[in-house]
């Protein structure tokens, strides 16, 4: 089901063409969380302040213009059937077979409307509450115009509630006037910008320093909005639906990461909750694998489950959850940390340990399995060098978290550290798999994710030769088919393991990079990707390789910024938590 669409629409019912609408100021004021819309319609002025509750699920509106009193403008609340779920990205609401679901008056007042609506047995509840009175018409089928009963101003919250159980709640909830949430709002975002690591490359001779500082700032803001949910959301976040508006494991990292480096860890913290809900459900799924522990789903909806059209023999996404966890650890080291989360931490060692095989005197991965650069025959794929690393990075892990909870190491995941196979490589340079070592050999297999990087950036290089992936690392720079195939976070993550490499020019270079798809930033701040206009692995990913970049690593350089170049930029930098 969908929330409803809300919009203005002329006082006769029909819609405003684009051509009507002029003049157009539009402002998001970050500091207060608050995004003013000034325009004019007909040669008359419209402005609509509007900003959301940090608390709660409402929208808070106040729109003003002589139109309304003239009755020439209204505001339109319709609620479709749902998503036309027949397209993948993208999708227009289902406006079809209105009998198919239905929307029930619960309560109204002169200032109130409750609705409830519901399709099948999924329900929710929407409440308006006006500062003012109200004209409500019902004008069709789960659609009604709502005005001022007099005067050129509506001010009205619209709040959501999940089922009829709270919907008492959505209505109580409903009673503060816009300014209660403005006020709300203002205050969260000023507590948000005090907080958390800060970065300035004021005194940069870099032109390219404003456009990166732009970036950085915008997406701290858009991926808070997104990622403050109970549910790990889509790929574009909230903003638009794609991939059937399913939620991507593997994307979880890059989407959330930076919260922690940055200072924020309650954002990752929030994530994870879900994680420990679906713990049993990523269990079910271990064992209907003939695995140990707790196997996570590719791609899920809020229950957990592995849902079709995303492929369930990814592996990659896996070990995120001790690496996330770890992170959290260094930023809080208490026994708290270790009590909340070392369930997630073994169940998910558990399943990755059992997921390995024994073949001779090495311990090999697949196949089958999607590794993550997605171009392999799934039914032959072995030893992809990212995932080994990954392997060995989340297996030390769990065993260090055994060890600060006191207990005993395991023996299994001793032994399989011990005999886990090399990364594999070729002609002095990494490849993407043991089992089809062409990287280098085949221009073909030079496009989309350039996986195997990510073992000494995202990573700290468990099993990787520094000389080995400074060679891979220029070969992609020089030889990668960036045209066919690559993502908006691929820019950040081979930024990444060029400042590890201290290869400090080469990570800017790259993460700036211009001629290559995918790595615009409008002036909303988002990274469009082929097809998609908003792309939030795009923006997390920026922001954990400035993190990097900035706050440093384990073991790395002992100088300000490590990551960043030492002429052309003057990067300050506070408040960072540094990448293991």
């Amino acid at each position: 089901m969908a929330a409803g669409a809300v919009g203005l629409r002329r006082g006769d019912g029909s819609a405003l063409a684009l051509a009507d609408i002029r003049n157009v100021d539009q402002k998001l004021d970050m500091w207060r969380g608050v995004l003013t819309s000034r325009y004019t319609v007909d040669g008359e002025p419209v402005s609509v302040v509007t900003a959301v509750s940090p608390a709660r699920d409402a929208l808070a509106v106040r729109i003003q213009s002589p139109l309304l009193a003239s009755g020439k403008l209204a505001v339109r609340l319709a609620l479709p059937r749902g998503y036309d779920l027949s397209v993948k990205h993208n999708p227009p609401l289902d406006w079809s077979q209105p009998a198919s679901h239905r929307t029930r008056i619960v309560a109204q007042d002169q200032r109130a409307l409750v609705l409830e609506h519901t399709r099948d047995k999924a329900r929710y509840a929407m409440a308006v509450q006006a500062a003012t009175p109200l004209r409500v018409a019902h004008t069709a089928p789960h659609t009604f115009h709502l005005a001022p009963a007099s005067g050129e101003t509506l001010d009205f919250t619209l709040s959501y509630a999940p089922d009829a159980g709270a919907l008492q709640a959505a209505s109580a909830a409903a009673r503060a006037a816009s300014a209660g949430v403005i006020a709300q709002s203002e205050a969260h975002w000023q507590a948000f910008w005090r907080s958390g690591a800060a970065l300035d490359f004021t005194g940069s001779s870099d032109p390219r320093a404003a456009e990166l500082e732009r970036r950085v700032v915008l997406s701290q803001y858009l991926t808070a909005i997104q990622f403050g949910g109970d549910f790990p959301p889509q790929e574009s976040g909230l903003t638009t639906t794609t991939w059937f508006g399913k939620h991507h494991t593997e994307m979880l990292w890059w989407h959330t990461a930076h919260f922690a480096l940055w200072g924020r860890p309650r954002y990752l913290e929030n994530a994870l909750r879900w994680y420990q809900k679906t713990l049993p459900v990523a269990r079910e799924i271990a064992a209907s694998r003939g695995l140990q522990g707790a196997r996570w789903p590719k791609m899920t909806g809020p229950w957990g489950r592995e849902s079709p059209g995303g492929n369930p023999l990814i592996v990659w996404n896996q070990p995120h959850m001790i690496h996330l966890a770890e992170l959290l650890y260094r930023g809080a080291p208490t026994r708290a940390t270790l009590d909340r989360y070392s369930e997630l931490v073994f169940a998910t060692a558990d399943a990755m340990s059992s997921m390995l095989h024994r073949d001779g005197q090495r311990y090999v991965l697949g196949p089958p399995l999607w590794i993550a650069q997605e171009i392999y025959d799934q039914s032959t794929s072995m030893n992809p060098s990212y995932e080994l690393s990954y392997w060995a990075t989340g297996l030390t892990l769990a065993q260090q978290w055994r060890k600060r909870l006191g207990l005993a190491p395991n023996a299994a995941w001793d032994q399989q550290l011990a005999r886990l196979s090399a990364l594999p490589h070729k002609d002095g340079k990494y490849v993407a798999l043991e089992s089809t070592p062409d990287t280098w050999d085949n221009v073909a297999s030079r496009h989309d994710h350039p996986s195997f990087l990510m073992a000494l950036g995202q990573l700290p290089g468990a099993g990787v030769d520094r000389v080995v992936m400074r060679r891979t690392l220029d070969a992609v720079l020089r030889d990668w088919d960036f045209h066919t195939k690559i993502w908006g976070w691929d820019y950040p993550m081979i930024a990444m393991t060029a400042a590890r490499l201290d290869a400090t020019q080469q990570a800017v270079d790259v993460l700036l990079k211009t001629d290559g798809p995918n790595n615009s930033y409008t002036a909303a701040g988002h990274n469009p990707n082929t097809g998609l206009p908003v792309y939030l692995p795009g923006n997390g990913a920026l922001l954990a390789a400035v993190a990097l970049m900035a706050g440093g690593w384990d073991g790395a350089p002992a100088r300000p910024a490590p990551g960043f170049p030492q002429q052309g930029w003057t990067v300050r930098a506070e408040g960072f938590q540094p990448l293991p």
